[in-house]
């Protein structure tokens, strides 16, 4: 019976891996309310196809409803690894198609996550040296 009770605990605190594994599936399903459920109120999120970034759920809604109006992104986790300072990096495959299904982008990125108390508080995008974080990500420059 103890056992039992364990197990129902563990499913409420995710391992990070876990957790962000469930964001993407809902990302990718455009389920918003699961993928919004896996982050704190104040969670930070980068506008990769706008520059810049935006702050808590209800701003994530808006910028995702926008950028799923002009783009369809799909992207896959292939490694995550966890670094001694907390974060967490995920490789992804990004493929990046206009609404009339022709591909924009194919590239691997990193995504860089911050969690705490089980929920995603940050997500930055690793880009190359050069880039600054102001600009929109070159996943979403046309050709």
């Amino acid at each position: 019976m103890g056992m039992a009770t364990m197990d129902r605990q563990e499913e409420f605190v995710l391992d990070t891996q876990t957790l962000l594994a469930r964001a993407y599936a809902a990302f990718n399903h455009r389920d918003i309310d699961s993928a919004l459920a896996l982050m704190s109120e104040n969670v930070s999120w980068p506008k990769a196809s706008e520059g810049g970034r935006v702050v808590g759920k209800k701003e994530i809604r808006s910028y995702w409803t926008r950028q799923w109006k002009e783009f369809d992104p799909h992207v896959e986790p292939l490694e995550m690894i966890d670094r001694a300072d907390g974060t967490t990096e995920v490789r992804v495959h990004q493929v990046m198609k206009d609404l009339g299904g022709d591909v924009l982008s194919d590239r691997e990125v990193w995504h860089v996550y911050t969690v705490a108390n089980g929920l995603i508080e940050r997500m930055d995008i690793k880009e190359d040296r050069m880039s600054s974080g102001g600009t929109p990500s070159a996943a979403f420059s046309s050709h």
